[in-house]
């Protein structure tokens, strides 16, 4: 029998792969391959991050592919010409992948399937439901997240595949190399990105399970404690399948205790608002580039270089701000309630474009997710889809007070400031002066900031 091949993509794992789990279920030979991208040196939408924990997944997957008598395959280029010299190399018949909830994704399988002289076989994998399947009344995609989170909910859901236990793959088929971060003329990542692959990530899932789903509800918004599943990377990657995290969520939620079953409810809702900005993405692509809600489509956003920089290197003056761009540089991560916290103060203290943020996170986040960090980015805004109201805007100060009262989580990025009183964080010192010898005042008056975004937004509704 002819092979066929499998393209890896955005499914880094054996375990409920529903492509792979076709590929071998055909009885033929599979030929399983990574195509590395082949741009060099700067990438709007990557950085050293994303790719250093990329380059641990193949490696993983390459380790267990071999536990069950496979092989990775490794090309780079083109893929859809990567692609086509594959199968001429290994006459193989089929190329079976799970498909891209991205524009870039999409048109590189439309190029495949156009030009291909083999089967071009396609399958759902990375959203439990994708695309189409979950429309309004009328047959038109949601724009609110609450009517589409109940039909979502609604929807029957796909079943799980079969873990492979087995692969054949010829021999004598030539790879490159498991790509590193030097592949793409990228420098070192950030030292504290979470260790990559399909194991790592089930490990994090089994004890986000047993032991986090429970408090989610209640310590979600609490930035530098343990109530976050973190493992938004792990499903980026594929390292783990959106049907069976679900699948797992549901089956803990039922051994909780009522507060337990709520704080489980919170997180699946979650998982729906990753699958809602996927179909905004599918159905919108343009939000890449310019605001969801037409009507604050060119707004006159700053754009202050300097004023960027601080930002992005964590000296504002304002603590908490500071403390989750740290975290960013650090780990190549940053806690949910910290991204609105600094992306409000970027779009709404220092009114500065939200797309130069989006980018920033892009190339910084090991999650990075194109249609959550975009759908994220134009929600703080106020510009996207069931965003936040223009008029929404939060205090840096209080939200400290909320949310880190006790200044853990500041601390733990900024030493500058760890002998202080962290009550001092919660309201903004005299003016001029700074809160520790090294740390500087805040950059801005937040009030006055306020009330600069309202006339802004105002002007534009």
């Amino acid at each position: 029998m002819p092979p066929v091949i499998h393209w890896f993509r955005r499914d880094l794992r054996l375990t409920d792969n529903t492509a792979l789990a076709a590929a071998v279920a055909t009885g033929s030979p599979v030929v399983p391959v990574y195509i590395v991208s082949k741009w060099k040196g700067h990438h709007r939408w990557t950085g050293p991050n994303r790719q250093a924990f990329l380059c641990g997944c193949l490696e993983s997957l390459a380790r267990n592919l071999e536990a069950v008598g496979g092989r990775l395959i490794i090309r780079q280029g083109d893929a859809v010409e990567q692609l086509e010299k594959l199968a001429a190399e290994t006459g193989a018949s089929a190329v079976y992948f799970n498909r891209d909830p991205d524009p870039y994704g999409h048109q590189t399988e439309k190029r495949l399937a156009a030009t291909a002289r083999f089967d071009v076989r396609g399958f759902q994998d990375v959203c439990i439901h994708e695309r189409d399947e979950v429309l309004n009344g009328s047959g038109l995609p949601f724009r609110v997240f609450t009517p589409y989170s109940k039909a979502w909910l609604k929807a029957p859901k796909p079943p799980t595949s079969q873990t492979v236990r087995r692969i054949t793959v010829p021999n004598g088929i030539a790879s490159d190399p498991v790509p590193t971060p030097a592949t793409w003329g990228l420098g070192h990542p950030a030292p504290g990105i979470l260790p990559p692959g399909e194991k790592a990530a089930r490990d994090r899932m089994k004890t986000f399970l047993t032991r986090g789903l429970a408090f989610y509800g209640s310590g979600r918004d609490l930035p530098g404690r343990t109530f976050t599943s973190r493992i938004s990377q792990d499903l980026r990657f594929g390292l783990i399948s959106p049907r069976e995290l679900y699948n797992r969520c549901l089956a803990r939620q039922e051994e909780l205790p009522p507060d337990g079953r709520r704080s489980a409810g919170k997180y699946i809702a979650e998982l729906i608002w990753r699958e809602f900005y996927m179909q905004i993405l599918w159905h919108f692509p343009d939000v890449l580039e310019q605001e969801f809600n037409p009507k604050f489509r060119g707004l006159g956003w700053g754009w202050d270089e300097m004023a960027f920089e601080r930002w992005c290197t964590g000296e504002t003056g304002f603590p908490i701000v500071d403390a989750a761009m740290r975290e960013l540089r650090e780990t190549g991560f940053m806690h949910n309630r910290a991204r609105m916290i600094t992306a409000m103060f970027l779009t709404k203290d220092l009114l500065l474009d939200w797309r130069m943020g989006e980018q920033f996170f892009m190339q910084h986040l090991v999650d990075g997710e194109i249609a959550s960090n975009n759908g994220g980015w134009q929600w703080s805004a106020g510009t996207g889809a069931d965003a936040a109201p223009y008029f929404r805007i939060q205090n840096p100060w209080t939200q400290t007070k909320r949310y880190d009262p006790d200044g853990t989580y500041i601390k733990m990025w900024i030493p500058e400031l760890r002998d202080v009183d962290p009550v001092r964080f919660q309201d903004p010192p005299s003016p001029g002066l700074s809160l520790a010898k090294g740390y500087p005042p805040p950059m801005l008056d937040h009030a006055a900031a306020r009330d600069r975004a309202l006339e802004f937004f105002a002007a534009s509704s």
